[in-house]
């Protein structure tokens, strides 16, 4: 079987190549022959010899504007420079003055200058903050107990008289006192060594006159000899703060009444006191 199949494959190549040189020749005998015209070397030498010559194309184009002459230039008038220029000055008339002193002391390329210290008459007080009115006219903060001087304190159990019927007005009059120091930091004029008793001293909120204040909204009295004695005669005519009747309180809500003790049921088993030892009527007494 394999002899036969060798021999088929040797037989087929020579079959194959006939093949090929037959279709070559088949093919070239059907190329198309090409033909080249012959070129007249005349018409080469002198083309236009018995033609018109033609205008070129560029001659439709406009031939370039004559250049326009310059414009003259535009000369600016004339200005006075006797008015323009500054009026001429001679070394005489000129003044050296001193500079200036500097706006802030960060200008300056020394070290900072140390701070002020503050003269006795420049000294504004000791502040003292979350003052506590005791009474209308004495202030406790910090330590210190200090008396408003210049003023008569109202002490907060004083009882003042209006139309024969007394009030509560040193009560009235602190807490009048305490509003106006409420939140506010009270600078008072106090000694170095302080101490433990009461102190009299100038105090102020601010520009406002602690013991000024007391004495015109009249609670409290101003002492004898003091620099409140006028503001006192003007709240005494106005009748303000002591001075004045007592406040109405008839817009206030009533106290709630007492409350009253629940009634016991009549039907009670609990035994009455000084009737504990006794035993109910419907039970026997216990045997002795």
């Amino acid at each position: 079987m394999r002899l036969l199949k060798t021999a088929l494959a040797v037989l087929a190549i020579p079959v194959m190549a006939a093949l090929v040189i037959a279709g070559g020749r088949a093919v070239k005998g059907h190329e198309s022959v090409i033909a080249v015209d012959q070129i007249d070397p005349d018409a080469i030498a002198d083309p236009g010899a018995g033609a018109p010559l033609e205008e070129p194309a560029t001659s439709a184009i406009p031939a370039p504007a004559a250049p326009q002459p310059p414009k003259p230039a535009v000369h600016s008038r004339a200005i006075d420079p006797g008015v323009v220029a500054p009026p001429a000055l001679s070394n005489d008339d000129l003044e050296r003055v001193e500079p200036r002193a500097p706006l802030s002391d960060l200008s300056l390329a020394g070290p900072p200058k140390p701070p002020k210290s503050k003269m006795p008459g420049d000294w504004n007080g000791t502040k003292l903050f979350q003052p506590v009115a005791t009474a209308a006219g004495l202030i406790e903060a910090k330590g210190f107990a200090i008396a408003i001087t210049g003023v008569d304190v109202v002490k907060a159990d004083e009882t003042c008289s209006d139309a024969g019927k007394s009030w509560a007005c040193g009560a009235r009059a602190r807490t009048a006192f305490r509003s106006f120091l409420r939140g506010r930091a009270v600078a008072c004029t106090l000694p170095p060594e302080g101490g433990r008793d009461t102190i009299s001293a100038d105090c102020h909120i601010g520009n406002q006159d602690v013991g000024q204040w007391l004495v015109e909204n009249g609670w409290a009295r101003a002492a004898q000899g003091g620099p409140y004695v006028e503001a006192e005669n003007k709240a005494r005519t106005a009748k303000k703060g002591i001075f004045g009747p007592a406040p109405n309180l008839g817009g206030l809500p009533a106290l709630p009444a007492a409350a009253e003790p629940a009634p016991v049921a009549p039907d009670s088993i609990l035994p009455a006191e000084g009737d504990a030892a006794t035993p109910p009527t419907d039970q026997p007494a216990p045997a002795q």
